[in-house]
């Protein structure tokens, strides 16, 4: 597991040159690049760091909004208070593939409340990296623990959202009318070592 930054699938994407340029101009011009790590800082956006080949650079601490996938603005151009829904929870973070459902159809319900599908591309996690030091965070909150799956929107943009804000089809074990979940929110923390009925220290026997 990572501290800090993690390395991503190598996700050829689009930069808004305005994000190379501080935000000060560049707008409407684009950057060929490919996605190399991301970095989580509590209380902040996801940073994407980004290998820029035209230019033999790499280029660090962008966000989504800076990404689209084909060198044109995006239709709805969403801000990035709709394409990330919460900030990082921890420095601790991983970035895995969820092979089972990856080629499944995900559609995202963004704040507004329309829906937009899209492509699975990974999933990062927070955790807390270092049991000795004081845990201020919630990313091992069952209650407050989001995960935060990548997603290529179809229109032209990637969003981090968690399970709760997606839909995920599958063609083969997916009816055509899915069920409205009616879920509520785990806040159970379950152990198995925490009852006594069962105390195994005053045997040595290998088949107790």
């Amino acid at each position: 597991m990572s501290y800090l930054i993690t390395n991503l699938p190598a996700q050829h994407v689009w930069v808004r040159k305005e994000y190379l340029r501080d935000l000060e101009d560049g707008h409407g011009e684009f950057v060929k690049g490919v996605w190399v790590c991301a970095k989580s800082i509590p209380g902040r956006a996801l940073y994407f760091e980004t290998y820029l080949p035209h230019y033999g650079a790499l280029f660090d601490k962008l966000p989504l909004s800076a990404f689209v996938t084909e060198p044109k603005t995006p239709d709805p151009d969403l801000p990035l208070t709709d394409l990330q829904f919460w900030n990082c929870m921890d420095y601790g973070v991983t970035a895995v593939i969820k092979q089972f459902t990856a080629s499944m159809v995900y559609e995202a319900r963004i704040k507004s409340g329309a829906s937009l599908r899209g492509t699975y591309v990974c999933t990062l996690d927070n955790y807390h990296p270092a049991p000795d030091t004081i845990d201020y965070s919630t990313s091992e909150t069952p209650s407050e623990h989001k995960s935060m799956n990548i997603i290529e929107m179809e229109n032209g943009q990637y969003c981090a959202y968690p399970n709760n804000r997606l839909r995920i089809i599958d063609t083969s074990l997916s009816p055509k009318q899915l069920l409205v979940p009616d879920f509520k929110c785990s806040t159970q923390f379950f152990a198995v070592e925490n009852e006594t009925t069962a105390n195994y220290g005053d045997t040595d026997a290998y088949y107790y």
